[in-house]
């Protein structure tokens, strides 16, 4: 059926189609997919970033559907993009880096339990379905960066800080109406919170000089 993904085993089987060259949209899918698996606990960090990895250089759809054998298959909408959005995504890790990008699927609530990890949040391409994030930081040591787009403000009133500091390099007034407010709340122990704008679109925003004024 049109928007759905089947569980890539059964595409496995037939025929000779898992030996067919994987196009860039079939990538995509299954990095979708193990995405929103992650978001549900059925895969780790770790193998989350294995399995991605192995999946954006996939080749034919015999290698994708290795992928996803084990996973449940998972609605999504015309555009690819996931139609369901959790509740909360909770994200518990020791000692490795945890980071989102890409066409993520920001949840309604953010549970971090880190110690002594980077995590990178990247909201440039993130699917936002929703105007509030919460996050509910337990973070001890390294540094949390949340990189933003137009239109997406964070708010860490609500951070205890340890031996710890904020910097929120706010992006001058683009005119670009608030689509998501980022709320921080919980501890940050020992380590930094950074905030800052995509490289690539810090000046695309701003309105443009008149050459001639």
């Amino acid at each position: 059926m049109p928007g759905e993904i089947v569980p890539a085993g059964t595409q496995a089987g037939r025929g000779q189609q898992s030996a067919m060259r994987a196009s860039h949209a079939d990538r995509d899918r299954v990095a979708e997919l193990l995405r929103v698996a992650a978001g549900d606990g059925r895969l780790t960090p770790d193998e989350l970033d294995e399995r991605l990895e192995v999946a954006l250089s996939a080749r034919t759809l015999g290698e994708l559907a290795g992928l996803t054998a084990d996973l449940p298959a998972v609605s999504v909408s015309a555009d690819g993009v996931v139609a369901e959005v959790k509740d909360v995504l909770r994200i518990d890790q020791r000692w490795s880096r945890v980071r989102r990008e890409g066409r993520w699927v920001v949840p309604r609530r953010l549970e971090l339990s880190v110690e002594w990890c980077d995590v990178t949040l990247d909201f440039t391409q993130a699917v936002i379905t929703q105007d509030t994030l919460r996050i509910d930081l337990d973070m001890e040591g390294k540094t949390l960066t949340l990189i933003t787009r137009p239109g997406i403000v964070v708010d860490s009133d609500g951070l205890a800080l340890e031996f710890s500091r904020v910097r929120n390099r706010r992006a001058p007034d683009s005119g670009v109406p608030t689509t998501l407010r980022v709320e921080l709340v919980g501890t940050k122990r020992h380590g930094r919170v950074v905030v800052r704008q995509s490289r690539g679109t810090a000046g695309r925003w701003l309105p443009r000089r008149n050459a001639n004024g």
